[in-house]
């Protein structure tokens, strides 16, 4: 029986942390963190994610900015507000909310967000650090894997980590920091749509970390005895949420797995709050520790 990978109790410690840290340092700077969030359109997927940043950010003390956009406001108009929000310096983190109306060049959008405030960690400057081994902000959902797989103190040194898909946001970014030596020194394998045989790879792997985007698609018959699951998928079906693993299939095989809800999402949140921080901290100067990174 698998153990399950209570995700929202690692990312209430997190919040909690970070509330101190607040607290602190607010009292020496007169004020606490700011988070401006853009919400384009009325995707409602969007507005549960909005709210659950905003309520988190409310949960530790760190200000929270809405910037709710109708659907057809145009590239310039958008990139005008970024612009203004990058010479604000009570806003310590910008995040654009996605996806984006197709008309938007999302692009275009995350390139005008100054690199300082990027604290969703998809500016290229940032990724290009990241690529260098010397990342300023990583991407929320690959830090809170990452976060994870510290919390569970499961060993990644030399262990075969496979993961499904290649996404900007998680895959790319994921596999880059599972390589690099100070920080898991892994061996990894990227599958996607042209891999020729998936259960090849996936039977393999040590570590699976699943972000396809298409519900219920890993079973038993996919793994290997005692892997170790990451599921990042969440999809609403008629019957409830589920994730892009089959969780009543293969938890009987699995030696751990992260739940959907309540595995990987929170530690998504949680690591947009971390991130805003060190935008705080970076912008007042106040030294930070290399476990911020």
């Amino acid at each position: 029986m698998a153990k399950i990978i209570d995700g929202k109790k690692i990312a209430a410690e997190i919040r909690n942390n970070l509330k101190e840290e607040i607290l602190g340092l607010s009292k020496k700077i007169g004020r606490g963190p700011c988070l401006a969030a853009i919400w384009v359109g009325e995707y409602q997927a969007s507005n549960t994610y909005i709210k659950a940043k905003a309520r988190a950010c409310e949960e530790i003390g760190m200000h929270f900015r809405l910037y709710h956009l109708q659907e057809d406001i145009s590239l310039s108009e958008i990139l005008s507000l970024i612009k203004k929000l990058n010479e604000d310096s009570e806003v310590d983190g910008i995040l654009v909310q996605l996806p984006l109306p197709p008309h938007l060049e999302k692009n275009r959008i995350i390139e005008v967000i100054s690199p300082k405030k990027d604290v969703d960690g998809f500016h290229p400057y940032n990724l290009g650090r990241l690529m260098v081994g010397e990342p300023t902000f990583i991407p929320c959902t690959p830090a809170g894997i990452l976060e994870i797989l510290r919390q569970e103190d499961i060993p990644t040194e030399g262990a075969e980590v496979v993961i499904l898909g290649r996404s900007d946001i998680v895959g790319k970014p994921l596999a880059n920091l599972l390589l690099q030596k100070k920080i898991a020194n892994a061996t990894v394998t990227i599958c996607h749509t042209g891999t020729k045989d998936l259960y090849l790879h996936t039977r393999r792997a040590d570590i699976l970390i699943v972000a396809t985007g298409k519900p219920k698609m890993i079973g038993k018959d996919m793994i290997k005895e005692g892997t170790i699951i990451i599921d990042v998928g969440i999809h609403r079906l008629p019957e409830g949420l589920c994730g892009d693993v089959d969780f009543l299939d293969v938890k009987e095989k699995a030696a751990a797995i992260t739940p959907v809800p309540g595995g990987v999402g929170p530690m998504t949140v949680a690591m947009l709050l971390k991130n805003t921080v060190k935008a705080y901290k970076q912008n007042f100067h106040i030294q930070y520790d290399n476990e911020d990174l």
